[in-house]
């Protein structure tokens, strides 16, 4: 069964410069990692989707619970002191990216919260790192940098200035993203959008528009 390593989880250490979060590298196993990538939903598209997307296996489906569940719910709001009872979820998932993500944003003012976690093999590639920003211009102006290897999990309290982005990478980058979010109805209008959101994607797909090749490292 996969499961996450909480004792990992609760022994990171939070940084507030510039806006509150922790990393756990190991927060899943190897071999949990390597279960979840394959039952991860089958998707060869960039964007972010709901899980209900495409199919995925019981491994994957077993690692959604977890994340949904109260005991990452307890040990962000203790980390981050903010506040997430009662307050909804919503879990997108990744599969691939394209040249023009990683670029500059801080998160929809509607999260309060968000969580990544990355399934993918070792990463060498030198796109695809999530840098945690100072400024919302200047990719190199990094707190920290992220690579997005299986298992890592990073946690931030979305603020105005939650920066963060990453250099160009074009492959196969899996991860799933939780979020807690302000309230239900807002949260209702989110998945509503990448409900319809995946499917013009897959539609467009029919017609070999918006696949996503293999991995480019350069």
């Amino acid at each position: 069964m996969v499961k996450l390593n909480f004792d990992v989880l609760r022994a990171a250490a939070v940084t507030t410069d510039p806006f509150p979060h922790f990393l756990a590298q190991g927060a899943l196993s190897q071999a949990d990692v390597a279960a979840a990538i394959k039952d991860f939903p089958r998707l060869d598209m960039a964007g972010l989707f709901l899980p209900e997307a495409a199919r995925y296996g019981p491994a994957f489906a077993a690692l959604l619970d977890i994340m949904r569940g109260p005991e990452l719910r307890a040990t962000v709001a203790e980390k981050l002191q903010v506040d997430l009872a009662d307050r909804p979820t919503m879990v997108t998932v990744r599969a691939c990216a394209q040249a023009k993500d990683g670029r500059i944003h801080a998160d929809s003012k509607f999260k309060l919260a968000t969580v990544l976690l990355y399934l993918n093999e070792p990463w060498e590639a030198d796109g695809g790192r999530l840098r945690l920003l100072r400024s919302p211009t200047d990719l190199e102006d990094y707190v920290g940098e992220v690579p997005p290897h299986g298992g890592t999990l990073v946690c931030f309290k979305v603020t105005p200035n939650s920066w963060h982005g990453h250099k160009p990478f074009v492959g196969p980058r899996r991860y799933v993203m939780l979020n807690y979010c302000q309230d239900e109805s807002v949260r209702n209008g989110e998945e509503a959008r990448h409900r319809m959101s995946g499917r013009l994607k897959k539609a467009k797909r029919l017609f070999g528009v918006g696949k996503v090749g293999a991995a480019s490292h350069g």
